[in-house]
């Protein structure tokens, strides 16, 4: 599956910049929106405020007790200073009683104790701020209350909250347009040392795994570490693969050889006996390459199992299972006079996998059967301890030298038995087994100081 690309680090660094500072931005213009409606209100409100009061000092009684008032120009032309707006007044007298002006024009009925009120309302299809100025006139026995209400269209106070709502937004936008600019280059300027890595590591051999040493941000020098790491495993792996390439070449390139050899001799052979003494050799040799191969395939399946992922096992009674694995090598250890047998106490519970521990046990014993010698004897046993299980198989053969155990653990080494069959896997074989069951294995000598004991400490479980 060819998986997309991921988006640019810059694009997305880009986009929370912009999307976080345009949520920020709509809520302030948002409150910048109603701060200025409500300093349009204010500014207009002053002028309202003012022109009621010039038309209320102008209110006087008459003799006959009425109220009579002159409306000055001036308390008009404070409100056309904006020509775009109407302007409209009333003038009402005790109790209610309409004295001049628009009679229809909306007014506050409840003033709440207050001498002067401001509301919002509607004339003639129109929205209106309006001012209303209670006041009373002295007619030097008694006072004689009214109200004078002074209103105005909105055109320019919404005029002027666009003007500064617009203001707003260009200076928002200005700084949401420069934010970004500044990202966009501080990005790649700070991008600028992971793109030198990038050229570095494309620069670089596909055969040449060694650590990066291009230095790095802080940020990323955990990956790179974790690259170095992964680039050291790989280059042991392919050392590894490649020791174990050609040894396995070099250990198949003998029988193949023997084979091609035989048929040889068998196709030049002047009887039928000596047909039949090359095609048995050839057959030996096919023999031995099978158990080469088998050898290698299951190195390759324990190589496979390690790196995988760790699954739980359940646990088995390993005292049966190689109690049983031992009678099965019974005849093959006695044709080649072995006396093999077996030695426990009872069940013993371990983690493992059956087909793999069975493959562990089956190399220890062929390999006391190939190594220990005709009439030696060849013993399993299987022992339950209080934290552990204990296998052993031993032989008291000629065994191996203390000097020379280390070099048996290692893949095809054959220590000093080289013309006994087999490659020099078996050990390493049980070892890695073991290694995958969290088992360890040690080589003692056998009895008396002679032979060789291959001890396997698995760890113990339960039976739940």
């Amino acid at each position: 599956m060819t998986l997309l690309p991921a988006a640019s680090l810059r694009r997305r660094l880009l986009l929370w910049l912009l999307v976080s500072t345009a949520v920020i931005g709509v809520v302030a213009l948002v409150d910048t929106y109603n701060e200025a409606v409500t300093t349009a209100n204010n500014v207009s409100d002053r002028v309202l405020a003012g022109s009621a009061l010039a038309i209320a000092e102008r209110v006087v009684v008459t003799e006959n007790g009425a109220l009579e008032v002159d409306i000055p120009y001036v308390a008009l032309e404070m409100l056309t200073s904006a020509a775009q707006d109407r302007v409209f007044y009333r003038v009402d007298g005790p109790p209610g009683r309409f004295i001049t002006g628009y009679q229809t024009l909306p007014t506050i009925a409840d003033m709440g104790g207050r001498s002067i009120g401001f509301a919002d309302a509607t004339f003639r299809g129109e929205p209106i701020r309006i001012a209303v100025l209670q006041r009373s006139a002295s007619t030097g026995i008694n006072s004689v209350p009214f109200a004078v209400t002074v209103a105005e269209t909105t055109i320019a106070r919404r005029q002027l909250t666009q003007t500064i709502l617009l203001r707003s937004a260009l200076r928002l936008a200005m700084m949401i347009a420069g934010a970004a600019a500044i990202v966009w280059i501080a990005v790649t300027v700070s991008l600028r040392p992971l793109y030198r890595l990038g050229d570095a590591i494309a620069e670089r051999s596909p055969n040449d795994l060694h650590p990066i040493e291009q230095r790095a941000p802080s940020e990323v020098q955990g990956l790179v570490d974790t690259v170095n790491s992964f680039m050291v495993r790989l280059q042991s792996a392919l050392d590894a693969l490649r020791h174990f390439s050609g040894n396995a070449s070099h250990q198949l390139r003998t029988p193949l050889a023997i084979i091609r050899t035989q048929l040889a001799l068998a196709g030049r052979a002047a009887t039928l006996e000596e047909a039949q003494e090359a095609a048995r050799k050839g057959d030996a040799a096919v023999a031995h390459a099978e158990r080469i191969l088998a050898q290698l395939l299951l190195m390759a399946k324990i190589d496979a199992a390690g790196s995988n992922e760790p699954q739980k096992l359940a646990a088995i009674d390993i005292a049966a299972l190689a109690q049983r694995l031992t009678a099965d090598r019974v005849p093959a250890a006695a044709e080649a006079g072995i006396d093999l047998g077996y030695e426990g106490d009872g069940p013993a519970f371990a983690r493992v996998e059956p087909l793999l521990f069975g493959e562990l046990l089956r190399n220890l014993v062929e390999n006391a059967i190939a190594y220990a010698g005709r009439g030696a004897e060849v013993t399993v046993s299987v022992r339950q301890g209080r934290d552990a299980v204990r296998l052993t198989v031993e032989d008291n053969g000629p065994g191996i030298p203390p000097s020379r155990r280390t070099l048996a653990r290692q893949r095809f080494s054959r220590g000093e038995h080289r013309d006994a069959p087999g490659m020099g896997l078996g050990l390493p074989i049980v070892e890695e087994i073991a290694a995958l069951f969290d088992a360890a294995m040690t080589l003692e000598s056998g009895p008396a100081a002679r032979g060789l004991r291959v001890a396997i400490r698995f760890p113990a479980a339960g039976t739940s």
